[in-house]
């Protein structure tokens, strides 16, 4: 059977970090996935995906990753239920993530404000020199 699951999208907040009882971290998140086409408005939609991930790509995932930030996951899809307090069955469907890869540079924000360098050539550096003299014999194809 295969169950393999890669998304890409953004964090819509702080990757929740908790511990059981056995003290394994635990961190739930909601990924945002944009979807590949526009609605009848020209508007592109996303779908809004629960996750979780364990042991220390949680902890890792918690430490680096805020809302907002870019990232892609690979996992499986898991479905699981329970009784609520008014007795009615609950069923959860969530992406267990077991591995993860942040998309976005750590200072990305800024880097954004900072100004970009001008790479452009100067023509004054290569004025002054002489064309290079190279016969076919030098060259190695």
């Amino acid at each position: 059977m295969i169950n393999n699951v890669t998304l890409v999208g953004r964090l819509t907040k702080d990757v929740e970090l908790r511990y059981t009882p056995s003290n394994v971290a635990v961190g739930t998140f909601t990924l945002a996935v944009n979807r590949a086409f526009k609605n009848d408005n020209g508007e592109r939609e996303a779908d809004f995906i629960n996750c979780v991930i364990w042991r220390k790509g949680a902890e890792t995932l918690a430490n680096y990753a805020k809302k907002g930030s870019q990232i892609g996951i690979t996992g499986r899809i898991q479905t699981r239920n329970y009784e609520n307090q008014q007795g009615q069955r609950v069923y959860v469907t969530e992406v267990i993530a077991e591995n993860f890869s942040l998309l976005d540079s750590r200072n990305s924000n800024q880097q954004q404000s900072q100004q970009t360098p001008n790479f452009s050539r100067n023509n004054e550096t290569f004025s002054n020199s002489n064309p290079m003299d190279i016969s076919d014999d030098d060259l190695p194809f």
